[in-house]
């Protein structure tokens, strides 16, 4: 199993769970933005959310499951 992880897998477990947090804080900041800043956080979470994906897929399918 350990085989499955990166190399550097726990700098990337960590940027997977820093990642997630500005996700919530964005969302949270998002409900009390203007107008014309809701798409640059809506960007922001976006990119984050990719960054996820490519780190997700570096790891077991199971690894970042939060159930």
């Amino acid at each position: 199993m350990m085989g499955e992880l990166p190399e550097k897998f726990p700098e990337y477990a960590i940027m997977y769970k820093t990642l997630s947090n500005q996700i919530k804080i964005l969302k949270k900041r998002k409900q009390n933005v203007e107008e014309k800043e809701i798409d640059e956080i809506e960007l922001k979470i976006q990119n984050y959310h990719l960054e996820q994906l490519k780190i997700k897929n570096m790891f077991p399918d199971y690894f970042f499951d939060e159930n």
